[in-house]
């Protein structure tokens, strides 16, 4: 299926990109959430219309995600976990955790937006994490896992 892309999508194109995907993704993922449109030459005809609408609402988006980047950038971030004598968490800290403890210091942050290298951190220590704002923006932070008593 041909699609217009309305916004950046990674690995696949830019804004105003006329790409062609499989049938599922484009249905099941980048329409509904409006990322992009069949392309129609009606829809290439409005898309032209809305242009620069489009490329100034990307403006303001990556303008607020960089914003959002330069406050996150280095800073420490320290989760509590239930741990055993040598160490190692009872279950482990997701990015759920790890976003709720963003939002907790007042940052807006979805859980989808954070990035774990290694998979779930299981041992108590400091992690390197990344946080991805926008297409364009990624932010490392430091997630300090504590350790408290059973």
């Amino acid at each position: 299926m041909q699609i217009i892309l309305l916004e950046k999508v990674v690995n696949l194109g830019n804004l105003g990109d006329i790409v062609r995907v499989r049938n599922g993704f484009a249905r099941n993922y980048l329409i509904p959430r409006k990322i992009a449109r069949r392309a129609t030459p009606a829809a290439l005809q409005e898309f032209e219309v809305r242009r620069a609408e489009l490329e100034k609402l990307q403006a303001d988006k990556l303008a607020a995600a960089q914003a959002l980047g330069e406050k996150l950038n280095g800073q420490v971030f320290t989760i509590s976990q239930k741990a055993g004598v040598d160490g190692r968490l009872f279950g482990s800290v997701t990015t759920m955790d790890i976003a709720a403890a963003l939002q907790a210091k007042g940052f807006d942050v979805l859980k989808v937006q954070v990035r774990l290298p290694d998979g779930h951190l299981k041992a108590v220590g400091e992690y390197p994490v990344t946080v991805v704002l926008h297409a364009d923006v990624q932010v490392e932070i430091q997630v300090t896992v504590v350790g408290e008593a059973a």
